[in-house]
């Protein structure tokens, strides 16, 4: 993967089959975490802290300053369908700079916080550890300054 990428859950893909999620109404969340685990598309049952194999949330940056703990939640979430591609989109992640932020973020986990459970959706890399103290941070999707593309379905 290279910075800007977002890989999917394998699970992830099975649980929309199984209708364990809904893309525009359920409320999904980043967690941020460290290099010590690097999380890859086949991990097994992948979740934030919830009932699952591999707990993401057990590698979270430590919070503070503007990240809280579980991470931002994604705004302006939307799927929709348009002339036969199917776009699951989201607003970008912002986070001003503070003294107390994390400063060893490495990648970022997106997670269904609705769910009981916390079932990961995908993976976000930040291309290395990030130093939120250092400046703001910003996570665009699909390289889009405003509402941009998550996944898509063609």
């Amino acid at each position: 993967m290279a910075a800007g990428d977002i890989t999917i859950f394998h699970q992830f893909k099975a649980d929309l089959g199984n209708k364990l999620h809904d893309l525009d109404s359920d409320t999904w969340k980043v967690g941020f975490i460290t290099s010590a685990v690097t999380p890859a598309a086949a991990d097994a049952a992948p979740h934030w802290g919830g009932t699952g194999t591999t707990n993401f949330s057990t590698s979270q940056v430590t919070p503070g300053g503007n990240y809280a703990t579980g991470g931002p939640a994604l705004t302006t979430v939307g799927f929709a369908n348009s002339a036969g591609t199917v776009s699951w989109k989201a607003d970008k992640i912002s986070i001003a700079q503070h003294a107390s932020n994390p400063t060893n973020a490495r990648w970022g986990i997106l997670y269904n916080s609705t769910d009981a459970n916390k079932r990961a959706a995908a993976i976000l890399d930040f291309g290395a550890a990030i130093d939120l103290t250092a400046g703001p941070f910003e996570f665009r999707f699909n390289s889009v300054d405003g509402n941009g593309t998550i996944a898509t379905l063609a």
